[in-house]
């Protein structure tokens, strides 16, 4: 027998090691194993792989009772089973890059205070807050008021009576042109009006006002209004205001307000009915300058109110973009299909630069009011290719077709667009200027216009006092074809050199006593004078005058 050390190693190197070792030492009891490293080899493992294990542990254990909270989360949550990770919600590709630090009070308070703060009858188109506005505010008291956003088709009425006598309150009317703030909507509804505010939040008066603004759906009837009972920049909580139809007339949303708040129109068909609206097609390019190698055109399918088209216009101010013809309306429906722009002909000398003659534009960019464009970009050919280049190319006519996806055959609107370089941009051509003719304040113009706008049963609004002017039934129903009627008739009279006495004592004999008094206020507070009669020889001469206008 081999005496090994005296303090018995190999045996509890053995007995630490296990089973495995123990039969591997025994096979080899023949051998000298009482080496130093063969005996601490096991011992030398444990302390390699143990040692830091343990610290580990233990380096764990205090971070467990030391460090904060949300490291601790941060570190550990991936290995918890009960709280699992939130992910966030993704933004839209027309949000993510509208992310911003939230506002701050002095910020806030800047804010309304600048939309409150009367405009003088202006209307302001401005960048608060991230938001894109347009704006008019004025100061209110019981004698009522209106405020109306030029070119929007947007008004507000404050009726006589509304304002406890002494009191004077500050409104404000906001065409709100931010995308982000309209509702949320599924497939199968449209948006077909704008987004309107009403100021201050909140306001409640002791009559009802009235709002109106324009809608572009087919059908009155599946025009549903909504109401979102926020501020302007609160997150939105958009609600339905009464049933379908209940306030909207063949091409406008009439709503009755007891309070101010946020308001917009939605189109949604019922079961088994197709929805429709109208779109207004509109072509922008810059001028075409000699020597200009490329043209650009920009096709915007907008719905189709006043205020669709002033925002694509505002869009194309940067750029230098001028709107080329009329709007050409388009019978868009909810059938989901994609609306197709092909360009069909370009004149000779010029040649399309895009790959492909065809762009689509999703569905649900028009049918949501996204105010989509798709453009085209042209260029010159080259001097040699062609020997009249040089004459040719000095305008520039092109023919394009638009129409949903699988509808080509049943629908098609054809867009056609021509350039040259003769035409003058910068400045219109002169024109032969009507003699100078009193005007209307435009504050009194106003609110005038909003009184005689509403079409009253007895027909005691604007069509009588076109029939004072001397308009027949016939120009009195092209009239009614305009976008606003009122102002029409109003213009006309300034035309005529009309005098505010004049309009003073037409107003007293239609007895419409609440515009005679808005006159006589506004009279009483500029200088004084007696309402004179209608002169005899404008009236002699409104009938030729009036059929050379009409």
């Amino acid at each position: 027998m081999i005496s090994c050390h005296p303090h018995n190693r190999p045996e509890r190197s053995l007995a630490l090691a296990g089973p495995g070792v123990q039969g591997n030492w025994q096979h080899r009891g023949t051998t000298r194993m009482c080496s130093d490293e063969s005996a601490f080899q096991p011992a030398r493992f444990l302390l390699l792989v143990g040692v830091p294990v343990v610290s580990a542990l233990l380096l764990v254990q205090c971070l467990r009772w030391h460090c904060p909270r949300w490291l601790l989360g941060a570190c550990w949550k991936l290995d918890s089973q009960e709280e699992p990770v939130a992910h966030p919600t993704p933004l839209p590709e027309n949000e993510s890059s509208r992310q911003c630090a939230p506002a701050t009070l002095p910020e806030m308070a800047a804010f309304y205070q600048e939309l409150h703060t009367p405009t003088q009858g202006q209307t302001i188109i401005r960048q608060l807050m991230h938001k894109l506005l347009v704006f008019s505010a004025r100061e209110v008291d019981h004698r009522g008021g209106c405020l109306m956003l030029q070119d929007m088709g947007i008004s507000l009425l404050i009726p006589p009576g509304a304002v406890a006598v002494g009191r004077q309150e500050r409104v404000s009317l906001i065409l709100v042109w931010d995308l982000l703030d309209a509702p949320s909507l599924s497939r199968a509804q449209g948006l077909v009006s704008p987004v309107v505010a009403c100021g201050p939040h909140g306001a409640s008066f002791l009559k009802p006002c009235t709002l109106t603004f324009k809608h572009c759906a087919q059908e009155p009837s599946h025009a549903r209004t909504y109401s979102s009972n926020t501020t302007l920049l609160d997150a939105k909580a958009w609600r339905p205001l009464g049933r379908p139809g209940a306030h909207t007339s063949r091409d406008e949303c009439r709503i009755q307000l007891s309070h101010f708040s946020l308001y917009t129109c939605v189109l949604e068909a019922p079961a088994g009915r197709d929805a429709r609206k109208w779109l207004q097609l509109a072509v922008f390019c810059s001028p075409l300058a000699p020597g200009q190698s490329h043209l650009q055109l920009r096709i915007y399918f907008l719905n189709n109110t006043p205020c669709a088209l002033q925002w694509a216009v505002a869009n194309e101010q940067p750029h230098g973009g001028r709107l080329r013809g009329p709007c050409q309306l388009f019978d868009f429906t909810g059938a989901r299909g994609d609306q197709c722009l092909k360009l069909k002909y370009i004149s000779e000398g010029w040649e399309n630069v895009d790959e492909s003659s065809c762009q689509l534009v999703p569905h649900l960019h028009i049918w949501h009011g996204k105010c989509p464009f798709r453009s085209f970009c042209f260029r010159r050919k080259a001097a040699n290719e062609n020997d009249d280049c040089s004459t040719l190319t000095s305008e520039i006519i092109v023919t394009m077709h638009t129409f949903q996806d699988g509808l080509e055959t049943k629908y098609m609107e054809i867009l056609r667009f021509q350039a040259s370089e003769e035409e003058s941009w910068a400045a219109p051509p002169p024109v032969s200027q009507p003699p100078p003719c009193n005007r209307l304040p435009p504050e009194l113009f106003e609110q005038l216009q909003m009184l005689l706008e509403p079409n009253s049963i007895t027909g005691n609004d604007w069509r009588r006092l076109a029939s004072h002017l001397g308009l027949c039934g016939m120009k009195i129903r092209f009239l009614s074809c305009q976008r606003s009627p009122a102002a029409a008739i109003l213009e006309l009279f300034e035309e005529q050199n009309g005098s505010l006495q004049e309009l003073h004592y037409l107003m007293t004999v239609m007895e419409r006593l609440d515009c005679a008094s808005a006159i006589q206020n506004y009279l009483s507070g500029t200088h004084s004078g007696s309402p004179a009669p209608v002169r005899g020889a404008a009236q002699e001469n409104q009938g030729l005058e009036l059929d050379e206008k009409l």
